[in-house]
C-alpha cells in the first residue's frame, strides 16, 4: 500500500506540472519504501529495474571501484536530481554499478521498469523531461569520474617520476661514501709514493698518460674486448710481481690502458715502487670514475626536474605560446622511462628535419602526448617496438604513434573517441581518455585519426603551425 498522498508526489521536481490523473497513475502503479538514516538501498551488482522518486531525505551514491566505494553523488528533490534516480527511461544501465544509502530518513516510490512504455503513451513530455535529468546524471558522474581518474593519474605519474628520482639519488648517496673512502685512501697511497722516492717526473708521466686517456675517450671496448684486455693486463701485472691484480685489472681496461703503457709506466721502478705505483693510479682512475657517475646521476636529476616543468607548464596561461613539439615529446617519453624499461620497450623516434616552432597552449597538447603514448605502452607486451614518426611542411606538423601491439578489436575501433570509454581496467589509465584527447586537438584546429590491425596501431596527429586564436 503507498502510504504518500498527491500532494507530496506533485513536490517532487521531476513530477511538479502533471496533471493528477497522471500522478493518481504513478501512484497506482508505485511500491512504496522507507528507509532509516544509513540504511543501504542498493548494493553493487543488484539488478536496476526501477525508478526510484525521493519523497523525503536523500540517496548518496557511492561507485564501486575495484571493491573500494567511492563518493559520486547526492539524489535529492532538486533542480540537478530531480527527486529521481535508479533505473530512468530509455537508460540501459542494467545492473547498478556501486552503492547507494540513504541519508537522513528516506521515503520513496519505486515504479518498475515494465511500465515505462505505458507512461510514455501517456505523457511523452515527463518521458523527455526524465531523460534529461538522466543526461545531467551521467555528465555529473562523468566529471567525478575525470576528476578520480585524474587524482589517479597524478598519483601513477608522480610515483613514475619518485621511481625516476629514487635511482640517481640512491646512487649519489652511493657514490658520497665511496667517493669518502677513496679521498682518504688517497692520503695512505700518496704517503707510500713519497715513502718509496717515486720521481716527480714518474709523476708527471702518469699524469700525462691518464689525462689523454681521459680526453681520448677510445676506450669503449665491446665486452670480449674488455675480457682479452682484462686478461692481458692481469697476465702483465703478475710477471710484474703484483699479484692483488682483478679489480686493478678491470679498473685499468676499463680506462684503456694496455700492457705497453703499463711498461712506460713502470720505467725502472723496482717491484715495491711499482706495486705502490699501480695502487695509487688505480686509486685515480676510479676515484675519475666516481666524479664521472656523480655527474651523470646529477644531470640526470636536472634532467626529470627539466622535463617535469616542461612538461606541466608550469608558467602556463590560456594563450597560445610557440613550443618545439620534439621537445615535448621527449619529455614526456623521459617522465614514462619507467614504464618502457619495466616492458623493455623499444623507442624509435623518425623526426622530421627543420621543425619550426608552432603556437599551441602547451599544457593541453602535453596531456595528449602522455595520453596517447601511455595507451600505447599498455597495449605493448614485452620488448614491444613504440614508433614515433613527426613530418612537417609549412602548413602542418603531423605526430605519428605506433606500436606493434594486438591492435585494437574492429567492433569497438569506432568507440574509441566517445566519453569515457575504455577497454582498460579502472584505474589503469591516464584519467584524461581519447574523447579529452580529441577535444584538445580540436581545440588546436587539428585532426586526429586511427588505423589499427593485429601488429600496427597508428595514431596521427595534425596540429597547423598557424592557429586562429
Amino acid at each position: 500500500m503507498v502510504s504518500t498522498t498527491m500532494q507530496e508526489l506533485k513536490n517532487v521536481t521531476a513530477l511538479c506540472d502533471l496533471p493528477e490523473e497522471h500522478l493518481k497513475w504513478i501512484l497506482d502503479h508505485s511500491e512504496y519504501f522507507e528507509y532509516e538514516d544509513g540504511a543501504m538501498i542498493r548494493k553493487t551488482g543488484d539488478a536496476a529495474e526501477e525508478m526510484i522518486i525521493i519523497l523525503e531525505g536523500s540517496v548518496s551514491f557511492y561507485m564501486d571501484v575495484k571493491g573500494r566505494l567511492i563518493y559520486y553523488h547526492d539524489f535529492t528533490n532538486d533542480d540537478i536530481s530531480g527527486g529521481v534516480t535508479g533505473l530512468l527511461p530509455y537508460s540501459r544501465m542494467k545492473v547498478y554499478p556501486g552503492s547507494s544509502f540513504a541519508v537522513g530518513k528516506v521515503r520513496m516510490l519505486h515504479l518498475h521498469k515494465k511500465y515505462f512504455q505505458e507512461l510514455e503513451h501517456l505523457n511523452p513530455d515527463l518521458i523527455q523531461k526524465l531523460i534529461g535529468y538522466m543526461t545531467e546524471r551521467a555528465r555529473s558522474f562523468a566529471t567525478t569520474q575525470m576528476q578520480h581518474e585524474k587524482v589517479n593519474a597524478l598519483g601513477q605519474l608522480s610515483a613514475g617520476i619518485a621511481h625516476e628520482l629514487n635511482n640517481p639519488a640512491s646512487a649519489i648517496n652511493r657514490i658520497s661514501s665511496e667517493l669518502t673512502r677513496r679521498l682518504k685512501l688517497n692520503y695512505e697511497l700518496t704517503e707510500g709514493l713519497l715513502r718509496y722516492k717515486i720521481s716527480e717526473d714518474n709523476i708527471k708521466n702518469i699524469r700525462s698518460i691518464v689525462e689523454t686517456k681521459h680526453l681520448s675517450n677510445n676506450n669503449k671496448l665491446s665486452a670480449l674486448q674488455r675480457m682479452n684486455r682484462e686478461d692481458e693486463i692481469t697476465g702483465w701485472l703478475s710477471n710484474a710481481g703484483y699479484s692483488e691484480n682483478q679489480l686493478v685489472s678491470e679498473t685499468l681496461a676499463e680506462a684503456g690502458f694496455s700492457s705497453e703503457e703499463l711498461e712506460n709506466i713502470k720505467g725502472g721502478a723496482d717491484k715495491d715502487s711499482f706495486i705502490r705505483i699501480i695502487q695509487w693510479l688505480e686509486n685515480l682512475l676510479s676515484s675519475q670514475k666516481i666524479l664521472k657517475d656523480l655527474e651523470e646521476a646529477s644531470t640526470r636529476i636536472s634532467t626529470l626536474v627539466g622535463a617535469i616543468k616542461s612538461h606541466v607548464h608550469m608558467d602556463q596561461t590560456n594563450e597560445l605560446q610557440s613550443t618545439n613539439i620534439h621537445n615535448d615529446i621527449e619529455n614526456t617519453l623521459t617522465l614514462l622511462g619507467h614504464k618502457f624499461r619495466d616492458k623493455n620497450i623499444n623507442v624509435r623516434k623518425l623526426f622530421c628535419d627543420n621543425l619550426k616552432e608552432v603556437p599551441v597552449y602547451v599544457g593541453e597538447l602535453n596531456q595528449v602526448w602522455t595520453n596517447l603514448i601511455d595507451n600505447a605502452i599498455y597495449a605493448l607486451g614485452r620488448e614491444g617496438e613504440l614508433i614515433i614518426e613527426t613530418t612537417c611542411d609549412d602548413k602542418n606538423v603531423v605526430v605519428k604513434i605506433i606500436d606493434n601491439g594486438a591492435g585494437i578489436p574492429p567492433d569497438i575501433l569506432n568507440r574509441i573517441f566517445d566519453p569515457f570509454f575504455t577497454t582498460k581496467k579502472v584505474g589503469e589509465g591516464t584519467g584524461i581518455g581519447l574523447d579529452l584527447v580529441n577535444r584538445i586537438i580540436k581545440h588546436h584546429n587539428g585532426s586526429i585519426k586511427v588505423n589499427s590491425r593485429p601488429g600496427k596501431t597508428e595514431f596521427a596527429v595534425c596540429i597547423p603551425i598557424i592557429q586562429k586564436q
